[in-house]
């Protein structure tokens, strides 16, 4: 069984193929484990690329899918019954984080299915609680959890605007310096949360405080 560290987890939703390439190419020297989680297989069918493994019940495979499935000799394959309590994504997820996967972006997690979109925001939870960081990225967002003390460079942003919500509760004393909307130990509720909108990095540096709970930051593209 191999040991992962990094991993790529290509998942059914929508997929831009020319930013996902670049993508792959600006974390290569990761050495990402590769996973097709189930129709996220037609990705790699499309662009020649192989997986290292591929998950899912592949139920909702094209045609030329299921023959690209059938070629992958090399290729660590789980079937999963249609009938399952998990996403093949989360399933994929899991299987990663099983092999000691520390590092996880996952591909193609947003498209039109808001309910796929919100379960794979419960996998950055799951992710957290085994210890691993579960990214979700596409051509205009980048969503992760972060910590406490978190300190975030202007010139490493990905897109214009960071964007901060709560999870799974309340989020007191948050602190937010060297963005264009600071705030000093406010507590940040659901129901507050366009406050945090569409935020800023305006210093060289910017930096996150929180006395506890769960943060989800996005960094978004106009």
């Amino acid at each position: 069984m191999k040991h992962i560290k990094n991993a790529v987890i290509v998942s059914g939703g929508n997929i831009d193929v020319d930013f996902a390439l670049d993508f792959l190419k600006k974390i290569k020297r990761k050495e990402p484990f590769m996973i097709a989680a189930d129709r996220g297989l037609e990705f790699f069918e499309k662009t020649g690329l192989v997986p290292d493994a591929a998950v899912g019940d592949f139920d909702s495979l094209s045609i030329e899918g299921q023959k690209f499935l059938d070629t992958l000799k090399n290729t660590e394959i789980l079937r999963l019954k249609p009938e399952k309590d998990d996403s093949d994504t989360q399933s994929a997820a899991c299987f990663a984080m099983d092999r000691g996967a520390e590092s996880i972006f996952i591909l193609g997690a947003t498209g039109k299915r808001i309910d796929h979109l919100l379960a794979n925001f419960g996998l950055l939870v799951l992710g957290a609680e085994k210890g691993a960081e579960i990214i979700l990225v596409d051509p205009w967002n980048y969503m992760k959890l972060i910590r406490s003390g978190t300190i975030l460079k202007k010139s490493e942003q990905f897109g214009k605007y960071v964007s901060f919500f709560s999870l799974d509760g309340d989020v007191p004393g948050l602190t937010l310096k060297g963005f264009k909307y600071p705030l000093n130990r406010h507590y940040l509720t659901a129901s507050d949360s366009g406050l945090t909108v569409s935020n800023e990095i305006v210093e060289e540096e910017a930096s996150i405080e929180f006395d506890k709970g769960i943060l989800l930051m996005l960094m978004t593209k106009d």
